[in-house]
């Protein structure tokens, strides 16, 4: 006779929660945080083709880790979710929060009804006109959210970069300033790393980075509605190079 063992759905959701928790923790940290010329998104990501980074909407960015092609697959949901109600409504109806909404609607259901709870967080950034207008929202993989302040920190050991950001960040700092904070901050993960051997470690380069922002005027800066814009590898390693010069 086979012994059956009865599993309680409190002890059930606590496994899906440690599940989901390990798959992120091993992912690297992405940095979401606002600063005087609007958001800067910064991750900590090698590949030049599977971005943790990307527009939503006019005013609207999104950040992501952990596994590639579930968030994929929201960032391609909420891409759709924001072109239908724009186009329904009006362009002014697209909001961070809205959209926030419905990710922690497509995320509870999963974590609650399916067989294995995605493993990822998201965070959607949208620009204000001032930095106090600007909304940051962050998602855990049960469809939690939090209403951030500031800056935000997702991935492995994100203790350590929230650490780091609390003594650096500063809401007077231009885009080339905000992204020389959010590349120092992640780069504390590896001097953690190597404070085992003795050795300091290596701040991250260009080529270790994706980088986007969320430009707070751009009609003005680019000619455009379209806020986000990407830095590119050679623009970036321009700008952390300046800075190791000053």
């Amino acid at each position: 006779m086979t012994q059956q063992f009865y599993v309680s759905p409190e002890q059930l959701m606590k496994d899906r929660a440690d599940f989901a928790r390990k798959g992120i923790a091993r992912g690297r940290s992405v940095v979401v945080l606002t600063c005087r010329d609007g958001i800067a998104l910064v991750a900590e990501n090698p590949s030049p083709s599977l971005h943790k980074l990307s527009e939503i909407y006019d005013r609207i960015g999104f950040a992501a880790v952990g596994k590639y092609n579930e968030f994929e697959s929201l960032r391609q949901a909420g891409i759709r979710f924001a072109d239908v109600r724009g186009y329904s409504y009006s362009r002014d109806d697209v909001s961070a929060r809205g959209l926030a909404s419905v990710y922690a609607q497509s995320l509870g259901s999963v974590f609650t009804t399916e067989g294995k709870p995605f493993e990822v967080e998201l965070a959607v950034a949208e620009v204000g006109e001032d930095p106090y207008s600007d909304r940051l929202y962050r998602l855990n993989f049960d469809g939690s959210i939090a209403d951030e302040s500031n800056y935000t920190v997702m991935g492995g050991q994100a203790e350590i970069v929230n650490e780091a950001l609390s003594r650096s960040w500063n809401q007077d700092a231009d885009f080339a300033s905000a992204v020389r904070t959010a590349v120092k901050a992640l780069s504390a993960t590896r001097s953690a790393e190597g404070s085992g051997n003795g050795q300091a470690a290596e701040p991250l380069g260009a080529g270790l980075l994706e980088v986007a922002v969320l430009d707070r005027d751009p009609l003005s800066t680019r000619g455009t509605v379209r806020a986000f814009r990407r830095i590119n590898t050679v623009e970036l390693d321009r700008l952390l190079s300046s800075a190791e010069g000053d």
